[in-house]
């Protein structure tokens, strides 16, 4: 009986600090693959407060110093659904 409480507790603590993470390509286009890269980066909360934050891919190509896009990524990162992070990725020239 003792081991199945420390299984269930270890469960619902393990749950508790979950985080998922996935990278999905938005776009590609016939431009060859530079060797630039680009992020740009908005985290919010409880899904719908981001404070003025800019993750489009204008911004991404624009830190990346990229004027032709060979291709996007989305990268989300969501932590319980309380902190929810939108990173998108651009590669170009």
């Amino acid at each position: 009986m003792k081991k199945i409480k420390l299984i269930a507790l270890t469960l619902v603590i393990g749950g508790l600090f979950a985080a998922c993470s996935l990278t999905m390509p938005v776009n590609a286009t016939s431009n060859p693959v530079g060797t630039k890269v680009g992020t740009a980066k908005a985290t919010g909360y409880l899904g719908v407060l981001f404070f003025g934050q800019d993750a489009s891919i204008q911004k991404a190509a624009q830190n990346g110093g990229i004027k032709k896009i060979s291709t996007v990524d989305l990268k989300t990162t969501n932590v319980l659904g309380i902190i929810v992070t939108y990173e998108t990725i651009v590669t170009g020239e």
